[in-house]
């Protein structure tokens, strides 16, 4: 896998995480993908001067239960950021589509509605080895991915707030 044409590698050292209190939510469903999501965004995050202490890790069943539960991180004012961490992978029958339309729908109305970022890190795979090839090391880990743009986003939304 590869970040050609992702802002990754543009965006390294552009937001920093120091000070901010970042909430990750992050499912125990498919856990040996999940797990790898989280120590990407967790490394990612420390690269950019983030501190474990200020770092919440929140772990929810499955990726149906990430919605409800970022909404009421939001509800809280204790973060400015959530990223939401899952794995949901294509079986034989289409309870998939209905997780994967839910989470997808669920997480987009959070982060409409709420007033910190909430960033969508859920893989949606057809099998097992392309969820593990997302939850790689470094850069091309899908959480790393996340994290990042929940640094840039904290910094969007400050420069909006003026």
């Amino acid at each position: 896998m590869t970040t050609d044409g992702s802002f990754v590698d543009n965006s390294k050292g552009s937001s920093g995480a120091a000070g901010l209190r970042l909430a990750i939510v992050v499912t125990r469903f498919n856990a040996d993908v999940t797990d790898r999501l989280l120590k990407g965004a967790l490394t990612c995050l420390e690269e950019h001067g983030g501190v474990r202490d200020d770092l919440e890790v929140i772990h929810v069943p499955g990726a149906w239960e990430l919605p409800p539960t970022a909404a009421r991180i939001a509800q809280l004012g204790r973060h400015d950021a959530i990223v939401a961490l899952g794995c949901v992978i294509r079986g034989d029958t289409p309870h998939f589509d209905y997780v994967c339309r839910e989470a997808s729908a669920g997480l987009g109305t959070v982060a409409r509605s709420a007033s910190i970022p909430v960033l969508f890190g859920v893989l949606t795979t057809d099998d097992h080895a392309q969820a593990l090839s997302r939850a790689g090391e470094g850069k091309d880990n899908k959480g790393y991915e996340a994290a990042l743009a929940a640094l840039e986003m904290v910094s969007v939304y400050r420069a909006l707030e003026g």
